[in-house]
């Protein structure tokens, strides 16, 4: 809260000079000699903007991240690169921002130290992580990283220099179908100066439209760009609420009288106020609670896509558009009201989605009181359910009153925790935790919380048994928070109760009981903040039960005096705190300063690590008299002075990290720096690697198990003429693309730290060391054998699931011991999943004893705590892991078994043939997406024929029915189409065959009742028919967590006919052949006939012709002369005539010789 005339922060206590110079003391003493030589170095750090194609160049641009949609500009570039690795034929399309990066270090231009960095070598690295999608029915679960080196580009504003004056460094910024959140990490090349790695947020804003005057407005709102003091200014703390990891766009409201909310898509590095566009009215009725009406947003949740919110009973949502979520666009456009007749008290969110969807839940006042509304999100669509479906919770709980305090969705158990107030007819009250179970409806009641706070009579945690004695202060719940990889359950109130199962409880006495918890805040990585009603903050390290107090306290009052001492922006001597909230596992603090009569909102680290040295040493100090003066010691609660992690397995494996590597393409300039062409060609590139990774999820498997395999396959031959080309400054456009510069990483080194997670198949074991330097003399004799005093413990959150061996080495001249530690699967929590889905969530915690919140590690970022590492255990079937046919074995094989091997008449390269009467040999392949590892499939499978069609375009899904008839040993009705050459197992209700590595051989039958059966050709050659083919391991395969399933389509010529259409088509074709036969035989014995008609035929036509002719050619004046011509000529005519006739008959008669 915001104080007038507050000191810098904490109580009072005694200042004498001593302890004064004490402080002074400690300061000297946390800055070790080894930091202060990089005490300039660590004043730099890297600056991130984006920037469209527009934009680029520009100096002081910045866009906002909400266009998803490919450009396809850079074809145009990419037409012009003849003789280049590129084919010409692909269309190459390009990302619509750009990654501007620059350096700056305080005190020094940072113009000319980007200048200073590039000169001597520098180039940032670009780490782009795509989170993973929440829909996976929709979207393929990986875990996929791209790895890029900046380009150098020069300014497009005018410079009176010749060469440079200003320049950045610019990357593409790749978009990814499935993710709107995505995690930059910006770090050096190892050349020029020294910049600390720094990680920024971009995430998708799908709450931005452009407008017709190319602007850009909020389709949720108006902004507002006045923080008005009254906003902040001794207002409460709220919580912020999201899911975790997932959410792009972060809201919070609470802003008093006003319908507005903060929104930011940076986790608040930068934000903005927001006005909402909402109808505003309060709908009272006669079973709704009066209450003063206000325009205040009291709760604000975030998910992937959609934003929800409540105003006084009433609830909103509003569904942004996401292109890169959703096939379609499934933005509201405005907000919708749900729920319009109920009276909402309160939302309570779902910080992790499962089973494809986001929740969030509403708990209701009136005529539903005891009841809670369950909303779901899926690909932003929106719905609620009451709970419980059959009765209110009062009734099941067999209460007369009864109202919902707090709920908590478990989402791998699919089960409500409710925290319920009970109202007895006395008018006394008490609470309860009752469990309701979604699949069942079915109520229990888990515990009932003491009415009174317990006596811990000076421990600092005490167990909940029912026989210790109480305080007269009444226990006040108010709400619970739950972590579904530790299973911890916290109730919350003026008190602090823990369970590591729901049903035993332990209070931590660490809290008192004087002050009341507001809100709770987890990192879900073994961090827990806690914010009173006094806006006081308090932390608890997970696995321990101390509870230390960071705000106000003495180390945050000499942590604040050396702030304001240097003058930093982030602290003021009035502040009020807005929110409380971890990101990228650490806590920040959402703050509104007020300086020389100036507001502003900031976002500030709360460097826990340093308040609690500050505690720790200022309160375990002795002065000593030693002669003439006093001595300075403080005493060490560390027990380790050095801890070391060795023998840690190469990470991809067990994270699951994909990760591909892109350079720029060489630019051929004597200065180096890039162009818009060069940077156009850069994301061409960028684009069409991370096509080619999404189009591999193919059934047939390719020669070479690497998604960029196919993309230079027909160009490596000529990779010498293209350097050839490069190196004498003669690749078209200026422009090279080495092929070895994009490419999949398999081998990334350990660095020595635990990874961010771990996936775990079955039966799977991770193995690393722990080394320790015990402080002092730590070890001790015990029967004969000297054993050191240092503890290393392994908690587990489900012990039945996994298991933890640890083996101690003592190294006694060194003073130091050597643990390793082995994690393995037990192999009995998780059945069969697909790849990614449904993992079960747990945790390992490592912890060595009395080191919890003692033990810190000064490092160049600052101290760090050591001696608990806690690291999230997924168990079931890793991401990146898929069952492809292996169709060059295959092939391979079969044509060793058959002794041929017959392809279509039509070839089809991506899809051969395999001839009917021949055994067909199927073989499979297990490829590691991540490790690149690609192995013969060696477990048992079920093979089904699931569809099929004569052609592509007529390829239909069977039914279940039909699928069994077709696939059935057990089938009567004569429909197989296949059969095993070999005898094979079955599976337990012996309806299917089990395949295995072993038994191969598939005979196929295509008998009378099946589709395949009498198969119409459409050509002169033999029936082709398309078989969809779907294998899968389930149920059959006990080696795996994995659900393998692989379906493909599998050709098939040389289709037998049926017997009566065989015997109709030899019937049709001997008849025509014989018919054939006896018309050529007949045609033999007419032709002379035939012959000497044509002939007669032929000259009784010239007869015709020449009588017409005579008679046409007649001369009517010279009839004398005409008639004795004409007589002449007739007589000499008619004579003709006879001896043709003549001529003719003595042919007729004459026999042939």
């Amino acid at each position: 809260a915001y104080c007038s005339n507050m000191p810098p922060a904490g109580p009072a206590w005694p200042r004498f000079r001593v302890l004064r110079a004490l402080w002074a003391l400690l300061v000297v003493l946390l800055a070790p000699w080894r930091l202060w030589a990089i005490k300039d170095t660590l004043e730099c750090t890297w600056q991130v903007v984006l920037n469209n194609f527009e934009t680029v160049g520009k100096n002081h641009a910045s866009d906002r991240f909400f266009n998803q949609e490919p450009l396809d500009t850079v074809d145009e570039v990419f037409s012009l690169l003849v003789d280049s690795p590129i084919d010409p034929d692909e269309r190459y399309l390009g990302f619509p921002y750009f990654l501007k990066i620059n350096y700056s270090c305080k005190g020094e231009s940072s113009e000319a130290l980007v200048r200073k960095g590039h000169l001597t070598g520098l180039k940032p690295v670009v780490l782009v992580t795509f989170q993973s999608p929440v829909n996976f029915y929709r979207w393929k679960i990986e875990q996929l990283q791209i790895q890029m080196e900046a380009a150098p580009f020069r300014s497009r504003e005018w410079c009176n220099a010749e060469e440079l004056c200003i320049m950045s460094w610019y990357t593409p910024m790749p978009v990814k179908n499935g993710s709107a959140v995505m995690r930059v990490d910006v770090s050096s090349n190892g050349l020029g100066p020294f910049i600390p790695n720094k990680r920024f947020q971009v995430n998708i804003n799908g709450f931005l439209e452009r407008q017709r005057d190319n602007t850009l407005q909020f389709t949720v709102g108006n902004e507002l760009f006045n923080l008005m003091p009254r906003y902040f200014v001794n207002v409460p703390s709220r919580p912020l609420w999201y899911t975790v990891d997932q959410a792009p766009v972060l809201i919070l409201g609470g802003i008093p009288e006003e319908k507005a909310i903060l929104l930011t898509d940076t986790n608040f590095k930068d934000f903005f106020l927001v006005e909402l566009s909402i109808d505003s009215c309060w709908v009272g009725s006669f079973y709704c609670p009066q209450a003063n009406f206000t325009a205040t947003i009291y709760d604000a949740i975030a998910t992937e896509s959609t934003l929800f919110i409540r105003q006084n009973q009433l609830i909103y949502y509003f569904t942004g558009t996401y292109t890169t979520l959703h096939e379609t666009n499934h933005g509201s456009g405005r907000w919708v009201r749900i729920l319009a007749n109920e009276c909402i008290k309160k939302l309570c969110p779902v910080h992790f989605h499962s089973n494809g969807s986001e929740y969030v839940m509403a708990l209701t006042t009136g005529k539903h009181e005891g009841y809670v509304h369950f909303g779901t999100i899926t690909d932003g669509r929106v719905s609620f359910e009451l709970l419980p479906r059959q009765q209110s919770l009062c009734s099941g709980i067999r209460v007369v009153s009864c109202s919902i305090t707090w709920a908590v969705f478990i989402a791998g158990d699919y089960n409500l925790l409710l925290l319920v107030e009970i109202e007895e007819p006395s008018s006394k009250k008490h609470f309860q935790v009752v469990s309701y179970d979604l699949v069942s409806d079915y109520l229990v009641i888990l515990y009932t919380i003491p009415e009174f706070i317990p006596d811990a009579r000076g421990l600092e945690f005490l167990m909940i048994l029912g026989t210790e004695s109480y305080t007269n202060v009444p226990m006040v719940p108010k709400g619970m928070s739950y972590n579904e990889y530790n299973n911890l359950l916290f109730i919350w109130g003026n008190f602090l109760l823990q369970s590591n199962n729901n049903e035993n409880y332990i209070y931590l006495a660490d809290f008192p009981k004087e002050l009341s918890i507001k809100y709770l805040v987890n990192s879900f990585h073994g961090d827990i903040a806690i914010v009173t009603e006094t806006e006081e903050i308090w932390y608890l390290l997970e696995g321990s039960y101390q509870v230390y107090k960071l705000f106000p306290s003495k180390g945050w009052e000499l942590y604040l005096s050396l702030q304001l001492m240097q003058q930093s922006s982030f602290y003021a001597p009035n502040e009020t705190m807005v929110t409380l909230f971890f990101d990228d596992s650490k806590l920040y603090q959402l703050v509104y300063l007020i300086d020389s009569q100036q507001g502003r909102l900031v976002k500030r680290l709360v460097p826990v690590e340093q308040l609690l040295m500050y505690q720790q040493l200022g309160n375990h100090y002795l002065l000593e008299q030693q002669r003439s003066h006093l001595t300075l010691s403080f005493t060490n609660f560390c027990p380790f002075s050095v801890m070391r992690l060795l023998d840690v397995p190469n990470p991809q494996i067990y994270t699951r990290q994909e990760r591909y590597r892109a350079l720029p393409p060489r630019i051929l300039e004597p200065s180096g720096f890039h162009n818009n062409n060069s940077l156009a060609v850069y994301q061409g590139l960028v684009y069409f690697l991370l096509w080619l990774h999404s189009k591999y999820d193919k059934p047939y498997a390719d020669p070479v198990h690497d998604p960029t395999w196919r993309w230079w396959k027909n160009k490596k031959q000529d990779q010498d003429y293209y350097f050839y080309l490069a190196s004498n400054w003669q690749s078209a456009g200026s422009v090279h693309i080495d092929m070895a510069s994009y490419e999949k990483i398999y081998d990334l080194k350990a660095e020595n730290e635990l990874p961010e997670r771990i996936f775990l198949d079955k039966g799977t074991t991770y193995s690393f060391s722990v080394f320790l330097t015990a402080r002092g003399h730590s070890f001790t004799r015990s029967s004969s054998q000297r054993r050191s005093q240092v503890g290393l413990a392994v908690v587990l959150a489900d012990p039945s699931c996994i298991e933890a061996v640890v083996k101690q080495k003592d190294l006694i001249n060194r003073n130091s011991v050597l643990f390793w530690l082995t994690l393995s699967d037990k192999r009995t929590c998780f059945d069969q999943g697909i790849s990614g889905h449904h993992l079960m969530k747990t945790t390992m915690l490592i912890k060595v004893v009395g080191s919890s919140g003692h033990c810190f590690q000064n490092t160049h970022q600052g101290p760090r705590m050591q001696g608990n590492l806690m690291v999230p255990l997924l168990i079931g079937c890793p991401p990146g892991k898929r069952l492809a046919f292996d169709i060059t074995y295959t092939l391979e094989y079969n044509r060793l078994q058959n002794k041929h091997y017959f392809d279509c008449v039509h070839v089809d390269p991506e899809m051969p043939c395999f001839l009917f009467r021949d055994i067909f040999y199927p073989f499979f392949l297990i490829q590691d997406l991540v490790t690149g590892d690609s192995g013969s499939f060696q477990g048992s499978y079920v093979l089904k024929v699931v569809g099929g069609g004569p052609t592509l375009d007529t390829i239909k899904d069977y039914s279940e029915e039909d699928i069994y008839r077709f696939n059935s040993p057990l089938d009567k009705t004569g429909s197989l189409i296949w059969t095993t050459r070999n005898t094979t197992t079955t599976t337990e209700d012996s309806a299917f065959n089990i395949m295995s590595h072993h038994s191969l051989g598939i005979e196929w039958l295509c008998l009378e009742n099946s589709p395949c059966h009498d198969t119409i050709p459409h050509s002169i050659f033999a029936p082709e028919f398309f078989f969809k083919v779907l294998v899968s391991n389930r149920g059959v395969d006990k080696s795996t967590y994995c659900d393998y399933q692989l379906t493909f389509l599998l050709h098939i010529h040389g289709l037998p006919l049926s017997a009566k259409r065989a015997f109709l088509i030899l019937t049709l074709s001997a008849s025509l052949f014989v018919g054939l036969v006896i018309l050529y035989i007949i045609f033999c014995l007419l032709l002379p006939f035939m012959v000497k008609a044509c002939n007669i035929l032929r000259w009784k036509i010239n007869n015709i012709i020449a009588s017409e002719s005579y008679c046409i050619y007649s001369i009517p004046s010279d009839t004398r002369a005409f008639s004795k011509t004409a007589l002449t000529k007739s007589g000499s005519s008619s004579k003709r005539v006879a001896e043709n006739e003549a001529e003719a008959e003595e042919a007729v008669v004459k026999p042939p010789t």
